[in-house]
């Protein structure tokens, strides 16, 4: 202390007010000195909440374990090599994670603006499929390039909320603004271009999260009825004019399914599994379902590995949903809080629907377990989600003082 304050000029014979003021500088010097020289990696370790990334890490891992137990029968029915699937998993399991990472990096203002450029470039790659894009299983979704393909949806998923919960934030920050407007064209945008593929399943995903936020901002519920209304009309207006969409809905209320239809053979593999499951690669549903290793990769877990370990995939998203929802109280900014929230329902929702179609309670709707299915557009969607949702709910000091 005495070399210090030598330092700063300061003799021994000093006052005490004199030294105080003195010390006080020396403190702040050291502390601004250290802030400057934090990177923004040491900056991240300090503020990314630990819970959510451990949660998120194991689903790439249990991901990449249980395509070892159901991809390689698909491969084979597709006569291709028996590792084909894992191999492909592993590598867009490594991508996603540097990806989740990088995202993570990004400050709020930062994530919006991403957001905005891969929102407006996702509809700019969907207005040119709906346009010239081949059809494939009877839908146009996907861009074709140097043997892969890609769908540019899932990547619109999460930039589409993170967008919305900025417009509902700015809706009640600045009256000036004309968000609530600019949040219906986010949403009508949108779920005109999915319906025009067609994917019902990812425009109900997406109209259910708009709806929340719609909601969470506190607008009339008369405004609520109207959407919800509306909403349904429009599912009404699906089932009449789609016929795959008819079949799969009557199909789901048919009391007598037929044990050999993909959801009754499904709805099996649970009572196969029992509580701990047949063991690793014992299961049969895999050889008998051609996506038991995408849409219903959930049963594939039930049969081989039993009902303990489908409610453990339970419990570990339902960690990730609500220790979002947790943080998402807490923060002060409402674009944020409202982007926070929305990526959480968008993950829970995800999961929901796509458990809710392998145990018989929904519909078949196409939907990917996120992280573990496989399919490299889901996992870059699901990974720029997780990534977005980090960032977003990072620790900041305001928060911390509870403001």
């Amino acid at each position: 202390m005495g070399l210090s304050l030598v330092l700063l000029g300061v003799s021994p014979e000093t006052s005490p007010k004199v030294l105080h003021e003195a010390v006080n500088e020396e403190r702040g010097m050291s502390l601004q000195f250290s802030r400057a020289d934090q990177s923004r990696v040491t900056a991240w370790l300090f503020t990314i909440d630990r819970t959510l990334l451990t949660a998120m890490f194991t689903l790439v891992f249990l991901g990449v374990l249980i395509s070892l137990a159901a991809s390689p029968s698909v491969a084979l029915s597709k006569r291709l090599p028996a590792f084909f699937f894992v191999q492909r998993h592993i590598i867009f399991a490594g991508i996603a994670i540097c990806l989740m990472l990088v995202v993570s990096l990004f400050s709020p203002r930062g994530v919006r603006r991403l957001a905005l450029v891969v929102f407006a470039g996702s509809i700019v790659a969907m207005i040119a499929i709906a346009v010239s894009g081949e059809a494939m299983n009877g839908a146009k979704r996907w861009i074709q390039f140097a043997g892969f393909t890609f769908q540019p949806s899932e990547v619109a998923k999460p930039a589409f909320v993170v967008l919305v919960g900025w417009a509902f934030g700015e809706m009640q920050r600045r009256r000036d603004m004309p968000a609530l407007p600019i949040a219906f064209v986010l949403y009508i945008s949108f779920a005109v271009l999915l319906l025009t593929q067609p994917d019902v399943g990812q425009t109900l995903l997406v109209t259910l999260v708009w709806g929340a936020l719609f909601l969470l901002a506190g607008l009339p519920l008369i405004w609520v009825a109207v959407f919800a209304g509306t909403a349904i009309a429009g599912l009404g207006a699906t089932y009449f004019s789609l016929g795959y969409v008819r079949g799969r809905i009557d199909q789901f209320f048919d009391s007598n399914i037929a044990a050999t239809s993909q959801a009754g053979r499904a709805f099996h593999s649970f009572m196969q599994g029992g509580f701990f499951g047949r063991g690793a690669g014992e299961g049969t549903i895999k050889t008998q379902l051609p996506d038991a290793h995408t849409d219903y990769i959930f049963a594939v877990i039930a049969e081989e590995y039993g009902v303990v370990a489908c409610m453990g995939l339970v419990v570990l998203f339902s960690v990730i949903v609500f220790r979002a929802l947790a943080r998402a109280v807490i923060e002060p900014d409402l674009a944020t809080r409202y982007g926070i929230a929305g990526l959480a329902l968008l993950i829970g929702l995800q999961a929901l629907i796509n458990m809710g179609v392998n145990v018989g309670l929904l519909p078949a709707k196409g939907m990917t377990l996120p992280m573990i299915s496989a399919g490299g557009s889901s996992m870059m969607g699901i990974a720029l989600t997780f990534g977005m949702l980090l960032a977003l709910s990072r620790g900041r000091p305001e928060i911390a003082r509870g403001r």
